[in-house]
């Protein structure tokens, strides 16, 4: 139901707090979902290749080309898609759709609703309790924007496509923010290849592509909602790299070596559930995402001492809907890595404990 209780005052710091936060060099890295430390090679060659050229603007052509490759993509027309320097560039442009009350699904990825409430949008909390299931019915229905992940960030879950559906309603846009969506096998949920008048679908680029230092995303909607989030944008939004990148990384082999990532990703996720629940975390399943979400006696002391080894992981407590008496600080969200580096989170905990 919509919820306040715990972030009564609007926290900004909260809301505004990231993984990277809790990742500084030289940490083994659980905090942010980034699949890597670089692009993979092929990518690298092919951004150097244009760097001869940032002595010019970037040019309509690259930007069509770029558009162009991500329709061909989804299988929707270029003028359904609105390229982005990273998809919270898109959250950040979520007020210029006018809203009167957006609704926010929680637990989620908490920019959109700093964004609207930044701008002075009512908001109301939509909070989901265990196992996290989409319920429509909980939706204010005089909501005329709604904000939902899939998969969500930090629960993993991924909703049904039909459940997305039937949050739609007269006068209402629903935006879904499939920023992990292509770290799932097939991604059987994702709504990016639909073409509807009152649906957003954000994707980002930055995780499985490692280019979150590159800033690159898009959206997928009906041209005249596009219109509206783009008005007032500056000239030049994204750089030729970026342009490089998102053509790129769109491309049929790129396609196909994301969803080779993503089943890496389901194997590691399935090997890494069973040795945490062993040292007695609750891990929160079904899970979908490159990260999972856990429960334990007190999440910012064991946060700190793993810190200590040398060991990042995310803070849950910012999250609206894991926060307050209820949840009793017990959260964190890990990134699914390779065993080798889940090697050293089991010692450590061990080594700490719970």
């Amino acid at each position: 139901m919509p919820d306040d209780t715990e972030f009564p005052d609007f926290d900004h710091a909260r809301l505004r707090h990231h993984g990277d936060v809790d990742a500084r060099p030289g940490m083994v890295d659980f905090a942010v979902n980034v699949q890597a430390s670089a692009p993979p090679e092929w990518l690298r060659e092919r951004l150097a290749g244009r760097l001869g050229e940032l002595g010019r603007y970037p040019s309509e052509a690259d930007e069509r080309a770029a558009r162009a490759a991500v329709a061909a993509r989804h299988g929707r027309a270029i003028d359904e898609v609105l390229l982005l320097a990273g998809v919270a560039e898109g959250f950040a442009m979520l007020p210029r759709l006018g809203s009167r009350l957006a609704a926010v699904i929680h637990p989620s990825f908490t920019e959109p609703e700093l964004a609207l409430r930044e701008a002075g949008v009512s908001v109301a909390r939509v909070i989901l309790a265990p196992p996290y299931t989409l319920d429509a019915a909980a939706v204010p229905e005089d909501a005329d924007l709604v904000v939902v992940g899939n998969p969500t960030n930090p629960t993993s879950v991924l909703h049904p496509a039909d459940g997305i559906h039937a949050l739609r309603r007269p006068g209402r846009i629903v935006v879904v923010d499939e920023a992990f969506a292509d770290a799932v096998p097939g991604e059987p949920e994702s709504l990016a290849g639909e073409s509807h008048p009152d649906v957003l679908v954000f994707r980002s680029l930055t995780k499985t592509w490692a280019l979150a230092g590159l800033r690159c995303g898009y959206v997928l909607g009906a041209p005249p909602v596009l219109a509206r989030l783009n008005h007032g944008r500056p000239h030049w939004p994204l750089g030729t790299l970026q342009l490089e990148a998102i053509a790129a990384v769109s491309e049929p082999a790129a396609v196909a070596e994301a969803q080779h990532r993503a089943g890496t990703v389901a194997a590691d996720r399935a090997a890494m559930i069973p040795r945490l629940r062993k040292l007695g975390v609750e891990v929160h399943e079904p899970a979908h995402g490159p990260f999972l979400l856990l429960r334990v006696p007190d999440a910012e002391l064991l946060r700190k001492k793993l810190a200590d080894k040398g060991i990042a992981v995310r803070r849950g407590d910012t999250f609206p809907g894991l926060a307050g008496p209820s949840a009793n600080g017990s959260f964190l969200r890990v990134a699914v890595r390779p065993a080798a580096e889940v090697d050293r989170l089991v010692a450590a905990i061990r080594d700490v404990g719970l």
